[in-house]
Protein backbone atom coordinates (compact mmCIF):
# COMPACT_ATOMS: atom_id res chain seq x y z
CA UNK A 1 0.00 0.00 0.00
CA UNK A 2 1.47 3.54 -0.45
CA UNK A 3 1.08 6.98 0.97
CA UNK A 4 0.77 9.07 -2.04
CA UNK A 5 0.33 8.27 -5.33
CA UNK A 6 0.71 10.34 -8.89
CA UNK A 7 -1.64 9.29 -11.50
CA UNK A 8 -1.06 11.23 -14.87
CA UNK A 9 -4.40 12.72 -16.56
CA UNK A 10 -3.95 13.07 -20.78
CA UNK A 11 -7.06 15.40 -20.65
CA UNK A 12 -7.99 13.97 -24.68
CA UNK A 13 -7.34 10.23 -23.58
CA UNK A 14 -10.85 9.06 -21.55
CA UNK A 15 -8.45 6.21 -19.01
CA UNK A 16 -8.34 8.30 -15.89
CA UNK A 17 -11.14 6.19 -14.56
CA UNK A 18 -9.38 3.23 -14.53
CA UNK A 19 -6.10 4.22 -13.12
CA UNK A 20 -7.79 6.29 -10.68
CA UNK A 21 -9.45 2.74 -9.31
CA UNK A 22 -6.31 1.22 -9.46
CA UNK A 23 -4.75 3.86 -7.38
CA UNK A 24 -7.16 4.07 -4.62
CA UNK A 25 -7.06 0.03 -4.31
CA UNK A 26 -2.77 0.29 -4.16
CA UNK A 27 -3.81 3.56 -1.34
CA UNK A 28 -3.43 3.16 1.97
CA UNK A 29 -5.65 4.68 4.72
CA UNK A 30 -5.25 8.20 5.08
CA UNK A 31 -2.93 8.63 1.85
CA UNK A 32 -3.13 10.79 -0.98
CA UNK A 33 -4.12 10.71 -4.63
CA UNK A 34 -2.71 13.59 -6.53
CA UNK A 35 -3.77 13.29 -10.48
CA UNK A 36 -1.23 15.45 -12.62
CA UNK A 37 -1.76 17.03 -16.44
CA UNK A 38 1.33 17.62 -17.83
CA UNK A 39 0.64 20.43 -21.12
CA UNK A 40 3.21 20.49 -23.75
CA UNK A 41 3.79 23.32 -25.57
CA UNK A 42 4.62 23.10 -28.43
CA UNK A 43 8.20 22.75 -29.73
CA UNK A 44 10.11 25.54 -30.41
CA UNK A 45 9.98 25.65 -34.60
CA UNK A 46 6.49 25.51 -34.19
CA UNK A 47 6.11 28.02 -30.88
CA UNK A 48 8.04 30.40 -32.84
CA UNK A 49 4.88 31.21 -34.97
CA UNK A 50 2.24 31.31 -32.23
CA UNK A 51 1.74 34.08 -29.85
CA UNK A 52 2.71 33.54 -26.43
CA UNK A 53 -0.78 34.44 -25.28
CA UNK A 54 -2.33 31.97 -27.05
CA UNK A 55 -0.08 29.40 -25.14
CA UNK A 56 -0.91 30.70 -22.25
CA UNK A 57 -4.38 31.06 -22.74
CA UNK A 58 -4.03 27.27 -23.73
CA UNK A 59 -2.35 26.38 -20.44
CA UNK A 60 -5.38 28.08 -18.27
CA UNK A 61 -8.00 26.07 -20.48
CA UNK A 62 -6.11 22.38 -19.73
CA UNK A 63 -5.98 23.47 -16.23
CA UNK A 64 -9.60 24.50 -15.82
CA UNK A 65 -10.68 21.23 -17.40
CA UNK A 66 -8.52 19.35 -15.04
CA UNK A 67 -9.61 20.98 -12.15
CA UNK A 68 -13.34 20.64 -13.37
CA UNK A 69 -12.61 16.78 -14.27
CA UNK A 70 -10.74 15.89 -10.51
CA UNK A 71 -13.34 18.37 -8.71
CA UNK A 72 -15.79 15.20 -8.71
CA UNK A 73 -13.22 12.78 -7.36
CA UNK A 74 -13.27 12.83 -3.63
CA UNK A 75 -9.63 12.87 -1.88
CA UNK A 76 -8.06 13.78 -4.71
CA UNK A 77 -5.82 17.10 -5.88
CA UNK A 78 -5.38 18.47 -9.09
CA UNK A 79 -2.30 19.35 -10.58
CA UNK A 80 -1.44 20.69 -14.30
CA UNK A 81 2.30 21.53 -15.35
CA UNK A 82 4.42 22.89 -18.18
CA UNK A 83 6.99 20.22 -19.56
CA UNK A 84 7.45 17.57 -21.58
CA UNK A 85 5.12 14.55 -20.28
CA UNK A 86 7.60 11.42 -19.42
CA UNK A 87 10.40 13.97 -18.04
CA UNK A 88 7.96 16.35 -15.49
CA UNK A 89 5.85 13.28 -14.26
CA UNK A 90 9.36 11.66 -12.93
CA UNK A 91 10.42 15.01 -11.63
CA UNK A 92 6.55 15.74 -9.90
CA UNK A 93 6.99 12.34 -8.56
CA UNK A 94 9.89 13.58 -6.98
CA UNK A 95 9.54 16.82 -6.02
CA UNK A 96 6.08 15.67 -4.00
CA UNK A 97 7.39 12.98 -2.71
CA UNK A 98 5.30 10.07 -4.49
CA UNK A 99 5.90 6.67 -3.53
CA UNK A 100 3.87 5.24 -6.61
CA UNK A 101 2.73 6.45 -10.62
CA UNK A 102 0.20 4.66 -11.67
CA UNK A 103 -0.30 5.39 -15.44
CA UNK A 104 -2.11 3.96 -18.45
CA UNK A 105 0.03 3.18 -21.91
CA UNK A 106 -1.33 2.26 -24.95
CA UNK A 107 -0.12 -0.97 -27.26
CA UNK A 108 3.08 0.12 -28.20
CA UNK A 109 3.72 1.05 -31.98
CA UNK A 110 6.19 1.56 -34.22
CA UNK A 111 7.23 4.82 -33.80
CA UNK A 112 6.96 4.14 -29.51
CA UNK A 113 9.94 1.59 -30.36
CA UNK A 114 11.83 4.21 -32.14
CA UNK A 115 11.14 7.18 -29.48
CA UNK A 116 10.23 5.55 -26.80
CA UNK A 117 6.74 6.11 -24.73
CA UNK A 118 5.61 8.19 -21.89
CA UNK A 119 4.84 5.16 -19.69
CA UNK A 120 8.46 3.62 -20.50
CA UNK A 121 10.07 7.09 -19.80
CA UNK A 122 8.28 7.22 -16.88
CA UNK A 123 9.11 3.01 -15.70
CA UNK A 124 12.85 3.69 -16.66
CA UNK A 125 13.39 6.90 -14.57
CA UNK A 126 10.86 7.35 -11.87
CA UNK A 127 12.01 7.72 -8.58
CA UNK A 128 9.30 5.03 -6.73
CA UNK A 129 7.04 2.11 -7.88
CA UNK A 130 5.04 2.28 -11.34
CA UNK A 131 1.92 0.73 -12.15
CA UNK A 132 1.18 0.62 -15.47
CA UNK A 133 -2.12 -0.38 -17.31
CA UNK A 134 -2.19 -1.39 -20.41
CA UNK A 135 -4.65 -0.44 -23.27
CA UNK A 136 -5.76 -1.61 -26.47
CA UNK A 137 -4.56 1.24 -28.89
Amino acid sequence: MYKHIIVPMALNHGIAETTMEIARTLLTDGGKITALHVHEAPNNSVGAYVEQSVMDNAFKSAKAEMDKRVAAMDGVDAVTVKGHSGRTIVDTATSLKADCIVLGSHKPGLIDYLLGSTAARVVQHAPCAVHVARYPN
